[in-house]
């Protein structure tokens, strides 16, 4: 029988907020993490599994999509021993929703990973590296890309800066920009910690807005819905976009040349939050 929160269900994975990861090797968090407020849900065959368990992890994720469930699934790099089998295996799975490439780095990548996959299956690019940022427009521009999304802690590994915003600045913009320049979804960024309070979190979700990112991974499930708040339209904005559509439909003046772009940016806050369910709230 399916699992899943029926609202993040219905929801496009363009305008998904929270991507949760799961343990691929701990089957018994499948559906409490597809009953979550997350929008997305990632099974991950890589980071989370060792070596010695990603064959059974990767069996148990194909019976969990063969069985009613529905998720993407973050799979191995394309330089590992591990490519291949991941998407042989998840080709014919009947749940798969997408599948997130890890430590991609060339447009090519994408593509061919891609190819091993049903037609139309989308592919996020997970950038985890010096390389993969500097080459982050190609990706976006690769046939197959779905969305892009930046592994902080691998990249932080890979230069050597701190977890400071500043020094993640630059990493960040090249997503917001190349993501735009290949007309795809806002860039995901990478997770607060899981053991991050709500606050934190809120100000990881903060930053990650403010840099013009629109979705966040997520290690931890009871952080998920926090995420979403921290990634939707403020009471403020809704106040305001209600306030100059209500005078729009009402027949307000145009006004000066700024009413048209704040005439766009408040039906953009309408359609956001008409998705996301809190429109009418």
């Amino acid at each position: 029988m399916p699992i899943r929160n029926r609202r993040a269900a219905a929801l496009p994975a363009t305008l998904s907020r929270s991507w949760l990861l799961v343990n691929a090797s701990k089957p018994e968090d499948f559906a409490p993490g597809l009953g979550s407020e997350a929008d997305s849900v990632i099974f991950d065959l890589e980071a989370s599994v060792p070596d010695a368990q990603k064959a059974q992890a990767r069996e148990d994720v194909c019976n969990a999509l063969d069985s009613g469930m529905t998720a993407w699934v973050r799979i191995n790099g394309i330089e590992t021993d591990e490519w291949a089998e991941d998407l042989s295996a998840l080709s014919e799975t009947k749940g798969l929703r997408g599948v997130m490439l890890a430590m991609t780095e060339k447009p090519e990548q994408v593509t061919h990973t891609a190819m091993r996959l049903r037609a139309g299956t989308p592919v996020i690019a997970l950038l985890e590296s010096a390389l993969g940022i500097e080459n982050a427009t190609q990706v976006a521009l690769a046939p197959g890309t779905f969305r892009l999304a930046f592994g902080t802690n691998d990249f932080r590994k890979d230069t050597g800066v701190s977890d400071d915003p500043i020094a993640l600045a630059y990493a960040r913009s090249k997503l917001v920009v190349a993501s735009r320049v290949g007309k795809l979804p806002g860039a995901i960024d990478g997770p607060a910690g899981a053991a991050d309070d709500v606050d934190t979190v809120l100000e990881s979700c903060r930053i990650t807005a403010m840099m013009g990112m629109t979705g966040k991974l997520c290690l931890n499930r009871n952080q998920t819905d926090t995420v979403n708040a921290g990634l939707s339209p403020s009471t403020d904005e809704l106040d305001w976009a209600k306030e100059l559509l209500d005078a729009h439909a009402a027949g307000a003046s145009v006004g000066d040349g700024s009413y048209l772009p704040r005439l766009a940016r408040a039906q953009k806050i309408q359609q956001l939050a008409d998705s996301y369910g809190l429109w009418n709230a």
